[in-house]
């Protein structure tokens, strides 16, 4: 059986992604081939297997394949805008698979006995916290120890109807170790559903039913599951608890507090399986937007035409963030947000514009996106000149425009330095915002920087402790993970943010989760 070859692999994922946005596309839908090393070897490479993976995937959600006669154009021939867009597109992903994909490496998903851990550190930390259960309701929180999100439990919107995970700490005789309990208050209607929803547990879940007609908060509290606690029990819950589940379980006799101390810290220090995931996904991203960048004339899509055809002037950056989330799709990241901010433009460190701003040879380019593997966030932002500024000598005279931009650029990331310098055990979450804050306030920018520092990160793109200068109360520890993104925002003009993901590591210098810092606006 014939095959094709890689490259022919990824033109084929690049014309399909891009059918779907490029309206004189021809579309012929053709039977998909693995590539002849598959065949010959038996076996899969990673780079092949991603390849795979998101081109069966797309197909199998309705997208159609582009087959043209060839997209090299003829002697005279004008390249369309369409065509220099896809061969963009094609450039990107190429790139970043051609690096192998080696942060993928030691990343693999959480299983059943990743949550039996957790689960089993949050009754230690119960215990510590003197709280008798742990209760959530399907979000991020029930995701971590459960594996349930509220999407997943409801699709359409936030069922009124509570369905409770209930931990509670129980002490385990045969080890005399403290072990997470577990039950699920349900509606009777919804239990087999429940347990179909295979949630990761080693026997079958236990189901705490409730009727329509009855009160759900006063049939928990009625239940066995409390049987031996002496006094009114005390149940602690999270931010992403509704109001009504709170005050019906307070009025049913139990006393509810909010999130705090150890319990709040099981989540926020990453275990090593955490930390690799978090390491894969941040640094396929970072790669993802240097390796789009490296497509230009001199790169390999010179073929094609003379002129550039990667980050090419008249792009413009919804463009850009197309190109970029198929890359990361195509490395088998799912992106969740990507923001493409051209000078004034990401003077708003959000955007907020209509994303139809037109790419130019000193414009700065801030780029701050997120994906998703194995249900892990990441977070990052890189601000650059496009590929065909070419960078001046130390001699060269320079323009007032791209004078400011490049001062500025320094200033950041000095900012980003001195607060990566305060990420060490013990130090204040405030203390690690206030050292980028000096910075930039003595450099004459204070004003400009406009929100904090940094947040944690793990399953939430932005989770607790967050780094802002008022956080004295909130200790770094070893093991907790958190962005650091100073910016300048400069209305009317542009905007500078630099942000990594770093990994306390007691008193010495944190870990960084993005493979490499920039190196400078032509080497992001």
């Amino acid at each position: 059986m014939g095959g094709t070859s890689g490259e022919e692999a990824i033109d084929l994922y690049t014309r399909e992604t891009m059918s779907k946005q490029l309206p004189n596309a021809q579309r012929d839908v053709e039977a998909l081939v693995l590539p002849s090393k598959c065949h010959d070897t038996g076996r899969f490479s990673l780079r092949t297997l991603v390849q795979f993976i998101a081109t069966v995937g797309l197909l199998a959600t309705g997208y159609q394949y582009i087959w043209p006669q060839s997209l090299a154009p003829s002697d005279g021939e004008v390249i369309t805008k369409e065509q220099r867009l896809e061969e963009f597109q094609r450039c990107a992903i190429k790139n970043l698979l051609d690096t192998g994909l080696p942060f993928l490496e030691k990343a693999s998903p959480i299983a059943v006995p990743d949550f039996q851990e957790r689960r089993d550190r949050l009754a230690e930390a119960l215990v510590a916290e003197d709280v008798d259960a742990f209760v959530v309701e399907p979000g991020y929180t029930f995701k971590y120890y459960g594996n349930v999100s509220q999407p997943e439990w409801e699709v359409w919107e936030p069922e009124e109807r509570p369905f409770l995970m209930v931990v509670r700490p129980v002490l385990d005789q045969a080890t005399s170790q403290v072990r997470a309990n577990t039950t699920f208050l349900c509606p009777s209607f919804e239990a087999e559903r429940a347990r179909l929803l295979d949630m990761p547990f080693t026997e079958e879940i236990q189901i705490v039913p409730w009727e329509e007609h009855w009160d759900p908060y006063s049939t928990l509290q009625q239940s066995d599951v409390f049987l031996g606690v002496s006094r009114v029990p005390r149940l602690m819950v999270d931010e992403e608890m509704r109001d009504f589940i709170q005050r019906g379980l307070g009025s049913a006799g139990f006393e509810v507090v909010g999130l705090r101390g150890q319990v709040e810290e099981v989540r926020q220090i990453k275990t090593a399986h955490e930390v690799e995931i978090l390491r894969a996904v941040n640094t396929g991203t970072v790669e993802a937007v240097r390796e789009m960048r490296k497509c230009e004339s001199k790169g390999n899509s010179a073929r094609w035409f003379n002129d550039s055809s990667g980050l090419y002037p008249g792009l413009t950056e919804n463009e850009i963030a197309t190109v970029l989330d198929n890359a990361l799709r195509a490395a088998g990241m799912e992106p969740f947000f990507d923001i493409v901010l051209f000078d004034e433009n990401a003077s708003n460190p959000h955007g907020g514009t209509d994303g139809e701003k037109v790419l130019e040879p000193e414009t700065f380019v801030l780029i701050d996106v997120g994906a998703h593997l194995y249900g892990y966030s990441s977070d990052i932002c890189r601000t650059f000149f496009p590929p065909f500024l070419e960078k001046p000598s130390k001699s060269a005279p320079l323009s007032p425009n791209l004078k400011e931009k490049l001062k500025v650029w320094d200033v950041v990331f000095e900012a980003q330095t001195q607060s990566i310098h305060h990420m060490k055990e013990n130090l204040t979450a405030a203390s690690v915002d206030i050292a980028a804050r000096d910075i930039i306030t003595k450099a004459g920018y204070g004003g400009t920087f406009t929100h904090r520092v940094g947040h944690g990160i793990g399953i939430k793109a932005h989770e607790s402790p967050y780094l802002n200068k008022g956080n004295f109360n909130t200790l770094l520890k070893t093991g907790m993970a958190f962005t650091s993104e100073p910016g300048i925002y400069l209305v009317d003009k542009f905007g500078v943010r630099h942000e990594d993901i770093l990994l306390v590591q007691g008193n010495e210098e944190p870990q960084l989760l993005t493979g490499s810092r920039a190196q400078g606006p032509w080497d992001p």
